[in-house]
Parts: structure tokens; sequence; C-alpha cells
């Protein structure tokens, strides 16, 4: 399989696991064979983020099915996701987002008439669902929706201050 193909099928994978809403964790193998070099695991996780943008900010793992290495850190990601993706967030907290969000961006005007969203909930956690309620929810541009949802991931992400 030549480069490019590799990289459009680990796009395309991505891109499953996300549109079927489940959460993932990237653990890369054969780290052994590889040569110790600072900063090695801050650059994998770049290259996930740009190379896998609609995933952006999943944990990366690097381990060793020869030697064992990074298994339990792998393990650790696994549980750590499993509860991030049954974790509920209270409407409360998803409004204060809201209102945060809407202050930073509004929403456009569409033929003239400016969107009003009112307010956003979360009705299930697997996978994580999230309501908003507005006027005209088909009017809202596909760019604006996936500002809402990148804001959302932002904020939500549990690795977002962590060093790498």
């Amino acid at each position: 399989m030549r480069p490019d193909q590799l990289d459009r099928a680990r796009w395309r994978i991505a891109d499953l696991i996300e549109r079927e809403g489940r959460a993932l964790v990237l653990g890369v193998n054969k780290w052994d064979l590889r040569e110790a070099a600072p900063g090695a695991i801050a650059k994998l996780h770049e290259q996930a983020d740009r190379l896998l943008a609609q995933v952006k900010g999943v944990p990366v793992v690097a381990v060793s099915g020869l030697t064992g290495a990074g298994l339990d850190h792998l393990m650790k990601a696994v549980t750590d996701i499993h509860a991030l993706w049954n974790k509920r967030i209270p409407t409360n907290a998803l409004n204060r987002w809201l209102d945060e969000v809407l202050a930073a961006h509004p929403p456009p005007a569409v033929s003239g008439r400016r969107l009003k969203l009112n307010f956003s909930t979360e009705p299930k956690t697997r996978p994580p669902s999230f309501v908003l309620f507005c006027t005209r929810a088909d009017a809202v541009p596909d760019s604006y929706r996936r500002y809402l949802v990148n804001a959302l991931r932002e904020k939500a992400n549990p690795y977002a201050g962590r060093k790498r």
C-alpha cells in the first residue's frame, strides 16, 4: 500500500469512528524500533492532530508489543476515554458554555434574519449527543455547526491542558 493510500485509509477509519460517536485511543505499535529522541511523543501527537483533524485531541499512546512497554499507559488511556464517553454534562454547564461561545462568535444572519440559539442539553451519553434548541435550525450554516462542535470539543477535552 502506498503512503498516500495508507493516509486515506487511516482518515476513513477515524472518520467512521467519529461519525458513529465511538471513543477512540490511538495506539502506535513498534515503538521499541524507534530511536529514543526527545520530543518524539509530542511530535506524534501533533501529527495525529494534523492528519486526523476530525478526532483532534484524541489520546495517542506509544506501545511495544514485543517488550510490553507502554501497555499500562494504553490501558489507562482506554479506561479514561471510556469514563469520559460515559460522562454526562449538566444542562447548566452546557448553557454557560453556549453563552460563552455565542459571545465570542455570534451566529450569522441568514436571509437578513439573525438566528437565535436558545439552549442546549445532552439527552444521552453513549454516544455523547447534544441538542441545541434554536430558531430555524435548518438555516444554521454548516460552518457555524462545525464551529460549535469544535468549541465543544475544546471545552470538553480532558487532555487539552496536559503536557504531552
